[in-house]
């Protein structure tokens, strides 16, 4: 089994946290990770009709049941559960006391912050990292074909067939268990479009009447891949924070391999000549940035900045005494004068600013005008 970067993180959160929650994508490896971190925990996994009864008809003797060290696998199916969870572990206060593993839908619960405020830390899983995956895929068009999964890379499968199982799975059980559809043939075209919209603004009416439906049920669709771990929404940067919520956020696919395998690319021989070959390329950075933080618990403090005279970086990171502008570009060779437009906007800010481009080159260097990075240090 490939090692988690998130192991370590989880080992130290257990000394004090009585819950931790591992949220995440569908096949991120939620349920192997908690299974090999806490091998001496006992598992339950409420997809088990008769486990999930139990814990719905009588929460509290379920939990007299499975009192301490447990794994509760696809824990957002009993959200009922959570009250009891919040009244067993505020008695015991054992740190480590139980695992919770869940889809994102499990983020998105009332009764987790209601219930479980304070007293559970939650992780967001998502697919394999660059860095978990080295030495395995040093070829970066066959990491943005294949994607993540962990299962394509511990089993020898067919990529495309594994693929087209994962978007059959999500269509018929994950987005039916989520919401109602009316039409899953349309949802199913509305994801296909929306893997060519990968590293391009939000549109919510372009993106309803390409599809056949109104605004709001874009709005709906969107959030709900949001919501499952398919896309991220980058937001832009602003300094009044009530106009950066107003403005359209990027769309990213949290997983390169699926959106090639939406868009049709067969093989990763086509992909370097594939029109939106760049766009796949920023959405693999974008994804690898997220999973850095997240592999170590952090929140995203990712954006991309924008503004009145067309100036624009890729990414925009921030924290409370420095921030860092990113240009990113799928070009092999460095591209000529890459940080113009970075140091532009670099020369706007009062706090430190560093500036960077990542490129799909070999090395990594300092560069007169700013760093440049290579995507095999990501």
């Amino acid at each position: 089994m490939i090692k988690r970067l998130l192991t370590a993180k989880l080992l130290e959160t257990a000394k004090y946290s009585p819950i931790l929650g591992v949220v995440g994508p569908r096949q991120s490896g939620k349920t192997t990770l908690a299974k090999e971190v806490f091998s001496n925990y006992r598992y339950v996994n409420l997809e088990d009709i008769a486990s999930r009864r139990h814990a719905l008809e009588d929460p509290r003797g379920f939990l007299a049941l499975y009192d301490k060290y447990v794994i509760f696998d696809e824990a957002q199916r009993v959200p009922e559960l959570f009250s009891a969870l919040m009244v067993k572990t505020d008695l015991d206060k054992i740190p480590g006391q139980y695992i919770l593993t869940g889809s994102q839908h499990f983020l998105m619960l009332d009764s987790i912050t209601q219930s479980l405020a304070g007293r559970i830390i939650l992780f967001n899983l998502l697919p394999l990292s660059l860095e978990e995956l080295q030495p395995l895929n040093d070829n970066v068009v066959e990491y943005i074909w294949k994607g993540g999964y962990p299962r394509i890379y511990d089993q020898q499968i067919n990529v495309g067939d594994w693929l087209d199982g994962y978007i059959r799975t999500y269509l018929d059980r994950d987005v039916s268990l989520l919401t109602k559809i009316s039409s899953l043939e349309t949802f199913e075209k509305f994801i296909h479009i929306l893997a060519g919209r990968t590293g391009q603004l939000l549109n919510l009416s372009s993106l309803g009447s390409d599809v056949g439906i109104s605004h709001n049920t874009a709005k709906e669709w969107l959030n709900l891949m949001v919501t499952s771990g398919i896309i991220h929404l980058l937001p832009p940067y602003y300094a009044n924070i009530s106009k950066r919520l107003i403005k359209a956020p990027k769309i990213y696919f949290i997983d390169t391999g699926l959106a090639c395998r939406l868009l049709g690319i067969q093989s990763f021989d086509q992909l370097p000549t594939h029109p939106l070959y760049g766009a796949l390329f920023e959405t693999m950075v974008i994804s690898e940035m997220l999973k850095q933080k997240y592999n170590r618990g952090q929140k995203s403090n990712l954006y991309f900045w924008r503004d009145s005279r067309g100036l624009e970086a890729d990414v925009y990171a921030e924290n409370s005494t420095e921030g860092k502008l990113y240009e990113i570009k799928s070009s092999q060779t460095m591209p000529p004068s890459p940080f113009i437009n970075l140091n532009k906007i670099k020369s706007t800010y009062s706090k430190p600013i560093s500036t960077h481009l990542i490129y799909g080159g070999e090395e990594s260097f300092l560069h007169q005008s700013g760093n440049v990075h290579s995507w095999k240090s990501l």
